[in-house]
Order: C-alpha cells, then sequence, then structure tokens
C-alpha cells in the first residue's frame, strides 16, 4: 500500500498524537519560520527526509553549510530516543540520504548553469529591474539573435548582441521599434552589477536539465538535492535570479498532473526574505504567479524565513502548509508580526496561539496542516521528531566522494564553449572589414584605369590623332556630341566612386559597415 503521509512530530496534550502532513497535499506549498536558533533548518531536514523516504525528490538550498550532514547517516543519541518514544515513534532508525550536491560556482558540488535563450527576456527583464523601453530592447536582442541564427548562451553573447543593436540602431529601429544608446547602456549596466556578483558562471551551457532533480533510487527513494549556497547568499540577486528561474523553468517544462497521490518534487527555499525584500511589484507577482499555477505540476515550495511577513501576502495565502517555530517580540513591530502571525492559523480551543507562539521551545514548533478536502488544520503545539541523518556540516573528503561518485559529474562538471553569439558576431564584422578592404582596393585600380582610360579618349585641338584624320569617316558634330556624353558620364563615375570610396574607408567601424549595408544595398550582409 502507498504511503498516505509523512509524519513530522507529535502534537496534543502529551505530543502523543502524530502531526502529519499528507502526501497528496504536499503540493499545496508550506512555510517554515521562526526566530533564529529556534530549529528552522532541522525542521527542513526534517521534512526533507521524510518525503525523500516516500519516494518524492528534493531540492533544498544548503545557507550555512550545515545541511550537508544529509549524506551520512546519524549518531544514536538518548535524547532523541527520549524524544521519540514521546511522540510515539519506537526504536529511532539511523540512515543516510541519497545525496547529490549542487554548486552554483561548482566548488562544492556540480556546477547549475543555464543559458541566456533558457532564462528568457520576460524574466531576465525582470530580474534586472528594467522599464519598459529597456524590456523592449531586450526582447528585440532576442528576437533578432533568433531570426538570425545566433545563439545567446552567456553574457559575453547578450553583450555583443547589445554592442551589435548599438551599431546598427538606425536599421534596426526601423524594423523592430525604436532602439537607443541610453537604454542599452542602462542594459549593460545592470548585467554588470549581475556578473559582479557571479553570473558568469551561472549562464553557459551544458545547462542543467531539471529532470536530473528528479531522480529516485532503486530503493524508490527520492534523491535529495542540496545547493551549496554558503557563497550565493552573499550575492542576493543572483540567489533570487536563480530561483526564479528553476521555479520558472519546471512550470514551463513539467505537463499538468492535477491532483495526485504524492509531489513529482518539492522544494525548500532558505532565507526566502531575499527573493522578496526590495524587489519590485513586478518581480513579486511573477514568484505569486508561479507560486499559484506551479501546483497543477505536482512541485510544491515550502519558504523558510525568520518571520511569515517577510513573504507577501499574496503568496502567504497560498502556503497550506505551515510550521511555526518561536517568535521572539522584543518591540512593538515584532508583536504586531507576532499578533498577525496567530490570527493566520485555525484557532484550537486548549490554548492561546499568541502566548504558544512566544513560549514553544527550541525542537517544538506550532503546527497546521492541511487534512481531508484540503480544508486547514487545527493549530497545535508540536514536538519535532529526531532526524535520521547526521545533523550539521559534511566532511570535505566525503562531500568529495560522493560528488566524483555522482554520474551528474560527467554531464557538467566540464563547461562547454561552443559557437554562439559573440563568436558570430565577431566573425561576421571581421568578414565585413576584410570585405571592405578588398572593395577599397579594387576602387584604386579602377579609379587608375579609369583616368588612363580619360586620357585616351580625350584628345585636344591640334593632336596627332585628329591630323591623321581618323574622324573624318564621323560627323564633326557627333563626334563632339560623343565626347561631350563621355565626359560627363566620366565626371559622373568619378563622383560616384569618390562617395563609395569614402563610404567604403568608414567600414573601419561596425557603424560604417552598417551605412554602406544601407547605401549599397546588402553588400556586406553575411551569415
Amino acid at each position: 500500500m502507498a504511503q498516505e503521509s509523512i509524519v513530522i512530530g507529535g502534537g496534543g496534550e502529551a505530543y502523543a498524537t502524530p502531526e502529519e502532513l499528507l502526501l497528496k497535499y504536499g503540493n499545496r506549498h508550506g512555510l517554515i519560520a521562526g526566530a533564529t536558533g529556534t530549529g528552522k533548518t532541522i525542521t527542513m531536514q526534517i521534512m526533507a527526509e521524510e518525503f525523500s523516504r516516500a519516494g518524492v525528490p528534493v531540492f533544498l538550498t544548503d545557507i550555512k553549510g550545515d545541511v550537508g550532514g544529509m549524506a551520512v547517516a546519524g549518531t544514536p543519541r538518548d535524547s532523541f530516543q527520549r524524544r521519540a518514544d514521546t511522540i510515539g515513534l519506537g526504536t529511532l532508525s539511523y540512515a543516510a540520504m541519497p545525496v547529490t550536491f549542487w554548486d552554483l560556482f561548482g566548488q562544492n558540488g556540480h556546477p547549475v548553469r543555464t543559458t541566456m535563450a533558457d532564462m528568457g527576456p520576460l524574466l531576465l527583464s525582470r530580474i534586472l529591474e528594467l522599464t519598459d523601453a529597456q524590456e523592449g530592447v531586450i526582447n528585440v536582442a532576442f528576437r533578432m539573435a533568433d531570426e538570425e541564427g545566433w545563439p545567446l548562451l552567456d553574457l559575453p553573447d547578450l553583450r555583443a548582441m547589445l554592442q551589435f543593436l548599438a551599431d546598427n540602431r538606425q536599421d534596426v529601429s526601423a524594423k523592430y521599434g525604436n532602439v537607443t544608446t541610453a537604454s542599452i547602456g542602462a542594459i549593460q549596466r545592470r548585467l554588470l552589477v549581475l556578473e559582479n556578483q557571479g553570473a558568469a558562471s551561472f549562464f553557459g551551457e551544458p545547462a542543467l536539465d531539471i529532470h536530473d532533480l528528479m531522480q529516485v533510487t532503486a530503493q524508490g527513494q527520492g534523491h535529495v538535492n542540496i545547493l551549496h549556497a554558503e557563497r550565493l547568499m552573499t550575492t542576493p540577486r543572483l540567489y533570487a535570479t536563480f530561483m526564479l528561474w528553476l521555479l520558472s523553468e519546471l512550470f514551463e517544462e513539467l505537463p499538468e498532473v492535477g491532483d495526485s497521490d504524492q509531489p513529482k518534487l518539492v522544494f525548500f527555499f532558505d532565507e526566502a526574505h531575499l527573493l522578496f525584500t526590495g524587489a519590485p511589484r513586478a518581480l513579486i507577482e511573477k514568484v505569486e504567479q508561479v507560486a499559484r499555477l506551479i501546483r497543477s505540476k505536482g512541485v510544491g515550495v515550502y519558504f523558510i524565513t525568520q518571520n511569515p511577513d517577510d513573504v507577501p501576502d499574496t503568496i502567504l495565502s497560498q502556503l497550506g502548509n505551515r510550521v511555526q517555530h518561536a517568535l521572539r517580540a522584543f518591540t512593538a513591530r515584532d508583536q504586531q508580526a507576532l499578533r498577525r502571525a496567530a490570527q493566520t492559523y485555525r484557532t484550537n480551543p486548549r490554548f492561546d496561539t499568541e502566548v504558544a507562539i512566544r513560549e514553544v521551545g527550541v525542537g517544538e514548533a506550532m503546527t497546521s496542516f492541511l487534512e481531508a478536502k484540503g480544508i486547514p488544520g487545527m493549530v497545535e503545539r508540536t514536538l519535532i521528531r529526531p532526524p535520521a541523518s547526521a545533523m550539521g556540516p559534511c566532511d570535505d573528503a566525503v562531500r568529495r566522494q560522493i560528488i566524483a561518485a555522482s554520474p551528474m559529474g560527467r554531464k557538467y562538471d566540464t563547461m562547454i564553449d561552443r559557437d554562439s553569439a559573440q563568436e558570430m558576431l565577431a566573425r561576421r564584422a571581421e568578414a565585413a572589414a576584410r570585405q571592405a578592404e578588398g572593395f577599397d582596393a579594387r576602387g584604386k585600380d579602377d579609379e587608375t584605369e579609369e583616368r588612363y582610360s580619360r586620357a585616351r579618349r580625350y584628345q585636344p585641338p591640334g593632336s596627332i590623332r585628329n591630323r591623321r584624320g581618323d574622324d573624318d569617316d564621323k560627323p564633326r558634330s557627333t563626334s563632339r556630341s560623343s565626347g561631350r556624353s563621355s565626359s560627363r558620364s566620366s565626371r559622373s563615375d568619378s563622383v560616384v566612386e569618390a562617395f563609395t570610396k569614402s563610404m567604403a574607408r568608414s567600414i573601419g567601424t561596425r557603424a560604417g559597415t552598417a551605412i554602406v549595408r544601407g547605401v549599397l544595398g546588402g553588400l556586406f550582409r553575411g551569415r
């Protein structure tokens, strides 16, 4: 018989009543909140273990480096067994979880990358906080790169594309709408901020296949994917970029599953306030949209933060499974936050929720999980169960051994730098410059030949040719008319040549390339 729930701890008067999360509501999202040191990280670890045992793959962020111990079996403790006896769990068993380590920077796990094309213009614009005009330029860059077959894979590719738009803005504006150097410059500056936070290592190939986060062992246990995020936490914009991309990618790639017996994947996002603090309204709306719709793809999202107020109300209202550790009310603002947090729970007549949130100790929490028909459960004071895996960081030698044995290393550890927009645009400019040099040289040869031809055609009065009477058989008036026509033609050709040569010399810059292309009807157009 398939497992129907996971046990988080014990509730009730003597904690003997199990507090369970129904797996079929595991994709209804959740919240783990509480002050520093109250046990949020251990609760996240326990829930990840329970989901994994039920066959649900898990992805979580290791902010302080103290979740890696899940790769090692826990050490038996008397205090853990006493707690298990209180909850009614029986004799504890300790085991390591099937862990895969990831790291955006590739130092403490397999690298995580995506391409600019996969990120897309809309999400990129939201992350960079671009104006409507700047977002329009980004859309033009992506559209033109797609039409011309110039892959946008990394930051240099996008920069090269923006430079191409700047150099050819008149032609581009005529086809796609106004593209200004001011907008391009603003985008380049925002990209520089993102790059300074380490985004250069995030954009590239091979891009992460989200299905690699959804692996299940031969024994039916879901893999626990741990993102090492100690360094990533120092770059909040990159952290938000990665999280939003990952959610969006899941939403776009996974099929609709409707209501299923258990989630396909569960995410735990620690330090969730980094996604929302100071974020523009458009970005919050994007997170809200994904959180609202991704449930139907079988993905559960759990936010971990110190205070529920860190999560916008529009998103908080969608989090049906909640674990509230102690909140400290030292200031008037803290007291208001605590009061608001208590009001979001279905009240329990046995105690005052607001007082209980203030009084629960380490390893205890106020919990409320969705019950039958998705109804919020009555809030309970819960003793959290002990973990089966080790608490704390993973030894470096063990981490390296796990990384080396993982099949993901062969797929992601070596970066691929294939031909893309930057290289293609560079070759295009180089070819145009060489073609311009050849055109200029041919122009000089043609000029010399034309001067010689004019000298032969022009015979002043009394010349030897006229004295020979070579043209006596032609009417004199026709000869003079022909001479004037030839002279006008030569002068006209000379003007065109001079103009063309002048334009060709300007080909030394990309701006010159654009001008000559417009005048000569695509002479230097090439792919």
